[in-house]
């Protein structure tokens, strides 16, 4: 397994180079669009892209953190980067990025009833994923992450017993619905390109 996780440690990087850069690149647009409508006079358009970048933010940490939970030669770093992984899904807030907020912005854009729907699918997807988080791994974040058990052995134990692999798949999951919500985002905004749909936002302010 040394082996293998030192080939790994070579090979992956060079696997995720790409996904890595269209990671970056979705970051930075979002990021810009973000601040561009921060303060702006098209509110539905602003909540889209603070949706966008909040799930952005998430997987950016996840990615940073994916390679060496994965392949690096200590097992204890492993496992510390992949508790850092389930937190971070375990405490992403769907509440924040969906509800009224979304609605609002959607009934105001108002897309096609295809891209509305996807829309909501995507976050349910996201709300799956976390759901499978807190039914595999609440035990090792109760124990071993956001909390630290005053029983250290149990403790120990939740840390030692931390299945990584589980942790990696769950991560993939997430990204497959991030990815989704960016490629809906991308034809909402194409579609939100127009003057009723920027009208409705200036006087629904």
């Amino acid at each position: 397994m040394a082996l293998v996780r030192r080939y790994m440690r070579w090979k992956l990087p060079r696997q995720e180079r790409e996904r890595k850069a269209a990671l970056e690149a979705a970051f930075k647009t979002t990021l810009y669009y973000a601040k561009k409508n921060e303060c702006g006079p098209f509110p539905a358009t602003s909540t889209l892209f603070n949706i966008g970048l909040y799930l952005l933010i998430a997987e950016r940490d996840i990615q940073a953190l994916k390679i060496d939970a994965l392949t690096h030669p200590d097992e204890w770093t492993r496992k510390l980067n992949a508790r850092i992984i389930l937190l971070t899904i375990y405490e992403w807030d769907a509440d924040k990025v969906s509800g009224k907020a979304l609605r609002d912005a959607l009934d105001q854009i108002d897309p096609p009833d295809d891209l509305k729907a996807e829309a909501i699918d995507v976050l349910r997807g996201l709300r799956a994923v976390q759901g499978r988080v807190k039914k595999q791994f609440t035990v090792v974040r109760n124990t071993a992450i956001a909390h630290r058990d005053p029983n250290v052995l149990a403790q120990f134990r939740a840390i030692q017993d931390l299945d990584v692999m589980g942790v990696i798949n769950v991560a993939g999951d997430f990204y497959f619905e991030v990815g989704r919500f960016v490629s809906v985002l991308t034809k909402i905004m194409g579609h939100n390109n127009n003057l009723s749909s920027f009208l409705r936002q200036w006087t629904s302010r």
